[in-house]
């Protein structure tokens, strides 16, 4: 292993905590001993159907996974919504319970410091990952190391992701 990381980088997904859309605070520590999967979400994407396979996922394994989505708005205007609104469409059309933030940047210069973490080796110690879409994931072990990447048409039930649940 080289010792190129950055002095002071988070080694872990549990240095962060982030807003909730629901307002309070997700603390991604208080997910120790699960697996985390974290996915930048759209509400008006040809992949928004996947927060239906995500929530199932959730649900079905939920002793032993976490999943966490991030509304952006940085891939075609597809999020332009407030985060109200955005809680409001996930619940009623998705039914989703699983962990929502406020709406962030996933890319650019304003890039919020989870993703800067998960898309930077220097940063992870694993990848680098370059967000082209939305539903992009990460999927990060028990002890919130990172594990793998995904790009958007990764599903939910694909073998890629469910292989680290079995």
């Amino acid at each position: 292993m080289s010792n190129s990381k950055m002095e002071g980088a988070p080694q872990s997904i549990y240095q962060f905590k982030v807003p909730s859309i629901e307002g309070g605070t997700i603390d991604f520590s208080k997910f120790k001993g699960k697996k985390i999967l974290v996915v930048n979400t759209a509400s008006k994407c040809g992949y928004t159907p996947q927060y239906e396979g995500l929530e199932k996922l959730y649900k079905e394994n939920k002793d032993k996974l976490v999943v966490v989505g991030f509304p952006a708005n940085d891939f075609g205007g597809q999020e332009p919504g407030t985060n109200e609104e955005i809680q409001e469409f996930c619940k009623v059309r998705y039914g989703v319970t699983f962990p929502l933030a406020s709406k962030v940047d996933v890319v650019g210069e304003n890039i919020h410091p989870v993703y800067k973490w998960l898309t930077s080796k220097e940063q992870n110690g694993v990848l680098d990952a370059t967000i082209k879409w939305n539903f992009n994931k990460f999927m990060l072990d028990e002890n919130g190391k990172m594990l793998e990447y995904f790009p958007s048409k990764a599903l939910p039930n694909g073998e890629e992701i469910t292989k680290y649940l079995k």
